[in-house]
């Protein structure tokens, strides 16, 4: 999937001044006192504002269904779908005013839609909570997310292929123990990672199945009673089906822990990899040059190449980790069905995505520049 244009132009709100501005729709269910530390503890905008194009599409087949079953007129469809592809554009275009007094990206869309079309935006919400809004959202920014680092890590095979090709006829000790066993080609080594990113993608896949189901529909907790249609939704989404219960649909974040572990799995086989490399570019072994620009030198001794990239991939694994435990300590004590706790999914889930993303993006330059010494492996062959 081709990086999104949003994640690439879509900016975070300001957090400063914003936070002292008073109104807040919360704000009329628990009085008049305005917290400014409150509204700055409560908001998630900062971060759910990368849900944006997926709210918006959610919202779009949404109100195609309302259509469809007769529950807003065509009329209505045409300013709605107006309103949302110029609030989509702005968004693309980095000119979207996000305004955190609106507390998280489905209130802002609203808003905006509202401001701009007037009475048809207020029908947008008909038959919809946010809470089953929010829980396609996610959904729908996983598979998305899925098909991206899906993408990266077939890079990331073709790059060790290609290594293999090219130098991986060459004899080199394979180890037990970190002890010198018996001899291998360097491309059997190789194609080793090959291996370990297919399961990966197979995990990937697999998770993909279970997170592409639409919950909408599933209104507040219990459904609604409006002539919804489900199915209409789900298709138009290009999703699986749809979800069998409500009070699960709207709590379920079994598919974003599931992929915060696959996302750990991919980072511990990166961290192997980096780690192995940082051992052959060292001066004892000396089996491979890593590409000067994926080095750094020292500022005392220049003639250093320190392998800092594939030492960064191995020390932000340990984050990736610390998301995936997050989500799942979070999750433990929650009594059905939603909770606030959920807000801070988003959080943990865009932060092991990013880090495994770069990571990922790195590494294929990484292999498919790197060099192996021949000669100098060969001298020490016999060794062990």
């Amino acid at each position: 999937m081709p990086k999104s244009k949003s994640r690439k132009s879509v900016k975070a709100p300001a957090r400063s001044a914003a936070y002292a501005t008073p109104a807040k729709a919360w704000q009329a269910r628990i009085g008049d006192a305005v917290d400014p530390l409150a509204e700055k503890f409560v908001e998630s905008l900062s971060f759910d504002y990368r849900l944006a194009e997926h709210d918006i599409r959610g919202s779009l087949a949404h109100a195609e269904m309302l259509c469809t079953t007769g529950m807003i007129s065509a009329a209505d469809l045409a300013a709605i779908g107006k309103g949302l592809n110029s609030i989509l554009d702005d968004i693309r275009a980095g000119t979207f005013e996000f305004d955190v007094k609106q507390e998280d990206i489905h209130m802002a869309v609203e808003a905006a839609l509202i401001q701009r079309v007037g009475d048809p935006g207020r029908k947008l919400h008909t038959a919809r909570s946010r809470n089953d809004q929010v829980a396609l959202d996610i959904r729908l920014w996983c598979v998305a997310a899925i098909d991206r680092v899906d993408q990266l890590l077939t890079e990331l095979q073709q790059a060790f292929v290609t290594l293999a090709r090219q130098d991986g006829g060459n004899v080199m000790p394979a180890y037990t123990h970190l002890q010198r066993a018996q001899p291998i080609l360097f491309g059997h080594e190789l194609l080793a990672y090959v291996e370990m990113f297919q399961r990966d993608r197979d995990r990937l896949a697999d998770c993909r199945d279970r997170t592409n189901i639409s919950p909408l529909g599933s209104g507040a907790v219990g459904g609604s009673t409006l002539p919804i249609d489900r199915q209409q939704v789900a298709r138009q989404l290009g999703m699986n089906g749809i979800t069998a219960n409500s009070l699960d649909s709207i709590s379920d974040r079994d598919f974003v822990v599931e992929f915060a572990f696959a996302l750990s799995m991919i980072a511990m086989h990166l961290s192997r990899w980096a780690e192995q490399w940082i051992l052959y570019s060292s001066t004892e072994f000396d089996f491979i040059r890593i590409a000067d620009q994926f080095t750094t030198g020292s500022s005392m001794m220049p003639q250093k190449r320190n392998p800092d990239m594939l030492e960064l991939i191995r020390g932000r694994t340990g984050g990736v980790y610390g998301q995936l435990v997050a989500l799942l300590t979070m999750l433990k004590g929650q009594p059905l069905a939603y909770n606030r706790d959920m807000q801070e999914d988003k959080r943990w889930l865009f932060a092991g995505f990013d880090s495994v993303e770069l990571s990922l993006q790195i590494a294929a330059p990484m292999v498919k520049s790197a060099t192996l010494k021949p000669q100098s492996i060969a001298r020490r062959i016999d060794e062990g």
